[in-house]
């Protein structure tokens, strides 16, 4: 939708000729029709003899009014030159305040509105369409893992993509839609609709999602990227003022929005009064998640490792757990999503693996703790020697720990990953390779970088009794692993039988319920006690440090 700039005249005019354009343009034309007045009036009565005293000579004529006229006349030159000046300056003076007005509610790169002009012009849809009847939708469009993309190909061509995608919204779109760049990857459309029209809305979405995930091609590089599209239609019945109902519109297609990205992105979902409960729950939770942070209220669990050929305990792996005065006992996928969002996943992360290393120091020697590191950390430079300093502030011995790095990891950057695997292993840390299987991990990636060990994912060991195809999958794991020297984990053990189809297949480090459930410090450490598994020379066990001191 074009912007129809306005003008607008300030104190500023002030200070060229002492008065405002305006006044300024009629004292000028004013000079000028005096002076044309005076011509006239003086010429008729002395003109005749001013030619004839300068043409022919003539003595005739009065010199005095002669020479007032040509004053006269050099007077109405300079007056309308004057004008005309006067007036130039102000065209462009206006022009200039119409582009001023236009780069205020544009976006610079793609040509869209900007937020600062959009609640405004919404406000104004909405009230056409209570004048002339039909119903605002407002369509929220947020690409998918635009950020990645652009990290990955650069700025020059994510700025190729925003505009492109600018291009197409406004190709699909209404003639007299709203189109506008709220920052980022993030557009809102609005229009103005016939009543009771809910197909055609979704006809436009599925338009508009097919559209944007056509290839994007910029100097030789082919970038494909899609969209999630929240609808927001006016309420049936509804007693807001046009202001508010138009904040209410981009609210809720920004909640389907959110839905739709949850969901896995390239599609479309239109608004329920459900997802706003479901935003003030998440609202909830990041507010006590903070809260919790810093009253200490997120503590380590430990999980068992064993061997399974001899059925001896090798270690544990450390799960992070939520005791939440809300919400009981949370557990991770839940709130570390969450906490990956808003930031807090790096020092949360952090706290409890000071709090395990604390728990840990004082158990048989021979016993690991392995710990997950979130993605978002593997971008921390600082990261290899942050694990350091937590070894040694808790006298921890750095080959008794593993750092267990996801394979979506590896999507990410792989040289990053190579330079924090080589940083880390040199102190004597060990690193494994989690929930191998998942389908980012390839042989290649696994002989480049140094890995000490893999463990498979859980979702082919907890079917694997029951499942041929898994059992061909843990099989093929199994043989790259022995022709690759890497030990083996196998995650998920729930059964018996698991674990004696485990057994026919090779060597293994095993984990899962079989083995019991995660348990808490003070339950670890009474475990150990019993089997004579707490290290002889140990120091005093202190009490357990709040996460929030370990934070700082």
């Amino acid at each position: 939708m074009a912007i129809r700039p306005t003008t607008q005249q300030d104190d500023s005019d002030a200070a060229h000729g002492g008065a405002p354009a305006p006044a300024r343009d009629f004292l000028a034309l004013g000079v000028v029709i005096v002076s044309v007045a005076m011509f006239v009036a003086a010429g008729s009565g002395v003109l005749t003899g001013v030619v004839r005293k300068y043409l022919f000579d003539e003595a005739n004529g009065d010199a005095v009014l002669a020479n007032a006229l040509i004053l006269n006349i050099a007077l109405l030159i300079l007056s309308w030159r004057r004008h005309a000046a006067l007036n130039r300056e102000i065209a462009e003076r206006r022009k200039a305040e119409q582009a001023a007005h236009v780069l205020a509610h544009t976006d610079a790169l793609t040509g869209c509105l900007n937020r600062r002009s959009i609640d405004g012009l919404m406000r104004g849809l909405v009230e056409r369409a209570e004048r002339h009847g039909g119903e605002v939708v407002a369509l929220m469009i947020d690409l998918d893992k635009f950020k990645r993309s652009n990290d990955f190909h650069g700025h020059q061509v994510g700025d190729a993509v925003l505009i492109e995608i600018a291009r197409r919204l406004r190709a699909a779109m209404p003639a007299e839609a709203l189109i506008a760049r709220l920052g980022g990857d993030e557009f809102i459309c609005a229009a103005i609709f016939a009543q009771h029209r809910a197909g055609m809305v979704e006809a436009l979405c599925t338009r508009l999602n097919e559209a944007l995930a056509e290839p994007i091609e910029h100097n030789g590089t082919r970038v494909t990227v899609t969209a999630s599209i929240g609808i927001a239609d006016e309420p049936p019945v509804h007693d807001m003022q046009p202001a508010q109902l138009a904040a209410d519109l981009l609210h809720r297609a920004d909640l389907a929005m959110y839905r739709a990205k949850k969901a896995g992105g390239n599609r479309f979902c239109r608004y329920e009064e459900a997802m706003a409960k479901e935003l003030r729950f998440r609202r909830e939770l990041e507010n006590d998640l903070r809260e919790g942070l810093d009253r200490g209220e997120f503590v380590p669990y430990y999980e068992k490792q064993m061997d399974l050929e001899t059925g001896v305990l090798t270690g544990f792996e450390m799960l992070a757990r939520w005791h939440s005065p809300r919400f009981g006992l949370i557990s991770p996928e839940h709130f570390i999503p969450v906490a990956e969002e808003v930031g807090l996943i790096a020092p949360l992360s952090e706290a409890l693996i000071a709090q395990a290393l604390i728990d840990a120091r004082d158990w048989d020697p021979r016993l690991t703790l392995s710990v997950n590191i979130s993605p978002v950390q593997l971008r921390d430079p600082q990261f290899a020697q942050k694990i350091l300093k937590l070894l040694v502030a808790a006298n921890f011995p750095p080959s008794r720990l593993d750092i267990e790095i996801t394979e979506v990891c590896l999507h990410e950057n792989i040289e990053v990953v190579r330079s924090l695997i080589t940083s880390l292993q040199n102190q004597g840390i060990r690193i494994s390779l989690d929930d191998f299987g998942t389908g980012y991990a390839s042989i290649a990636q696994l002989r480049a970088l140094p890995f000490d060990r893999i463990k498979i994912d859980r979702s082919f060991i907890s079917t694997l009794a029951s499942s041929t195809d898994n059992t061909a999958i843990v099989e093929a794991i199994t043989s790259l692993g022995r022709g690759m020297a890497m030990p083996i984990t196998a995650e998920g053990i729930e059964s018996s039988e698991v674990l004696e189809s485990l057994r026919k297949l090779g060597k293994f480090k095993g984990q899962g319920y079989l083995y019991g459930q995660p348990a808490s410090a003070s339950e670890t450490r009474r475990l150990l006690r019993e089997q004579q598994l707490l290290a002889v020379n140990a120091p005093p066990a202190n009490a357990p440090a709040p996460i929030a001191a370990a934070r700082a």
